[in-house]
């Protein structure tokens, strides 16, 4: 079942005992690129912080993601007490199956700690996935028994034990202890035969990183391991999990095809604007390009993107330095490099000397050139005018219309 507009959905679908499993669809505002599958740490839940900002920025990337929480957590039914190692790889493959069936089998697998252990146990069951991605993930399953230090003499003789772990207390069994010990992750991920980015903390206190170095041994090529240097083992700091998010989606380039993608803005000079979920952060596409425009959240928005305005002074920066780079080449100057610098405020009437307007407040724009090269002060002073001369500058200041109508659909 999925609820929710066409960017963010809930999701419910059954693992194999019947019991509905909780998961959130992000997709993009054109075809996805390919399909992401993201498998959350040991007792978090798909809205752990790390998992909803990497998801969200996959998503601005041009990938669909699904995470879940695992049976027993989050929204999910069943009871974690009864859960296992096995029951995760078990619900990861039942979510696979939601893809496959109803959009597509996922093309990268991605695990941030036990969930990471997870992707690596079911890669092999995943024959359409490309790609593997771990996040502070464990080399075995036995390592989780350093949780249960203090409580493994008790969970053997008494067949169960309350244990705290990251400050909530779930009820453990021997059972669950017993399944640690019979998987072996190295058989599964010298057999996986799939691309292998492995991401680990130097300074991950809670999974060392000698970890990612027996992952790295273990695995054939095409591998690679890249250090996440000064991040915590959560990836709490909101600029640890976009790097992150960064990374994945340039590693992935190289073995997940671009799909062809068709678009209402795919016209020259079209641009489509929709809002996601209701709120202020808006997917742009402009032809097979994607943007995101957003708010600060000290206004209510996500800041998951630069504001209108802040486009508005990209357009105007860009569209002066092309001119000028155009100028150059049509006059043979000698300009080495353009930057423009803007800044937009709105003041006082009273304060502009140059208005029409006396009252109220007007928009003011600062633009600032630096042109690198040995120019003579004739030759930059003319750049100074042709600077003026740009299209979007003419628009912004020039007569303007702006016809709207209501339509069915764009």
């Amino acid at each position: 079942m999925e609820v929710g507009n066409a960017r963010s959905r809930k999701i419910e679908f059954e693992n194999g005992r019947g019991q509905s499993l909780a998961a959130r669809l992000e997709l993009p505002g054109d075809s996805p690129r390919g399909f992401c599958l993201f498998a959350h740490c040991f007792t978090c839940s798909k809205d752990i912080a790390a998992a909803a900002r990497i998801a969200r920025a996959l998503c601005e990337r041009g990938y669909g993601v699904l995470r879940f929480d695992f049976t027993g957590l989050g929204g999910s039914e069943g009871d974690f007490a009864n859960t296992n190692f096995s029951s995760n790889v078990a619900d990861l493959l039942c979510a696979v199956d939601y893809l496959r069936q109803n959009h597509a089998a996922p093309a990268l697998l991605i695990g941030h700690s036990l969930g990471g252990a997870a992707v690596l146990s079911a890669a092999s069951d995943v024959p359409e996935a490309l790609g593997v991605v771990t996040l502070g993930a464990p080399s075995d399953t036995a390592h989780l028994k350093h949780l249960l230090e203090g409580r493994l003499e008790d969970i053997e003789r008494d067949g169960s034990a309350r244990v705290a772990i990251a400050g909530r207390a779930f009820t453990i069994k021997r059972e669950f202890v017993e399944d640690l010990d019979e998987h072996r992750l190295n058989t599964r991920i010298r057999g996986m035969h799939k691309a292998l980015l492995i991401m680990h903390a130097p300074d991950d206190d809670v999974v060392e990183i000698d970890h990612a170095r027996r992952i790295y041994a273990a695995a054939e090529h095409p591998k690679s391991f890249l250090s996440l240097d000064g991040a915590d083992h959560l990836l709490t700091r909101r600029e640890d999990s976009e790097y992150v998010a960064g990374l994945i989606a340039a590693w992935a380039s190289r073995y997940v095809p671009e799909r062809e993608r068709e678009t209402g803005a795919s016209a020259e000079g079209h641009v489509v604007v929709s809002e996601r979920a209701g709120s202020l952060t808006q997917d742009i596409q402009v032809g097979r390009h994607s943007l995101i425009a957003d708010e600060p959240t000290s206004v209510g928005g996500l800041d998951l993107g630069p504001t209108p305005y802040d486009l508005l002074l990209a357009a105007l920066g860009a569209c002066t330095s092309m001119t000028l780079r155009m100028y150059a080449r049509h006059k043979d100057l000698p300009l080495e490099g353009v930057a423009v610098r803007l800044k937009h405020e709105k003041i006082h009437a009273k304060d502009c000397e140059s208005c029409e307007s006396e009252t109220g407040r007007v928009d003011r724009i600062e633009r600032e050139i630096v042109l690198a090269g040995p120019l003579d002060s004739a030759q930059r002073a003319r750049m100074l005018e042709i600077a003026d001369r740009c299209p979007v500058h003419r628009t912004l200041f020039g007569e303007k219309q702006v016809p709207t109508r209501l339509v069915a659909s764009l």
